[in-house]
């Protein structure tokens, strides 16, 4: 059982990440720490999808006589378009919380809802 378990340790790291991620999603406030999670979370995906590509004894794709198994390169490809995407989506997160912060004077979601109700007299 203990085999198991430290066999699958990536797993187990990946699920860490994801969980650390979520909650920070999820229960912050701070729209700053709500896409420091966003990212934690792309980045243990990215290491599950770089991590499943790995083959055990193979090698490079490349046609060779000694080779016998190949390693997929296709999940490190998708993982560095998957890393721009998430480059693109921070910045743009990042562009849209200034904003925010101008409209309303915090990045605190709280506060900016606050003020939205205030705002439409509920």
């Amino acid at each position: 059982m203990i085999e198991l378990i430290l066999g699958k340790y990536n797993y187990w790291i990946y699920i860490t990440l994801m969980m650390i991620g979520f909650y920070a999603m999820i229960s912050k406030n701070n729209l700053i720490k709500k896409i420091i999670g966003m990212n934690i979370f792309q980045t243990a995906v990215f290491l599950f999808y770089i991590s499943i590509g790995k083959v055990s004894g193979g090698t490079a794709p490349i046609v060779w006589d000694g080779a016998v198994r190949y390693e997929n390169p296709l999940p490190h490809v998708l993982i560095l378009t998957a890393i721009v995407v998430s480059v693109s989506t921070t910045a743009v997160a990042f562009a849209l919380i200034i904003r925010i912060n101008r409209a309303y004077g915090t990045i605190e979601e709280d506060r900016i809802l606050e003020i939205n109700r205030q705002g439409t007299g509920e």
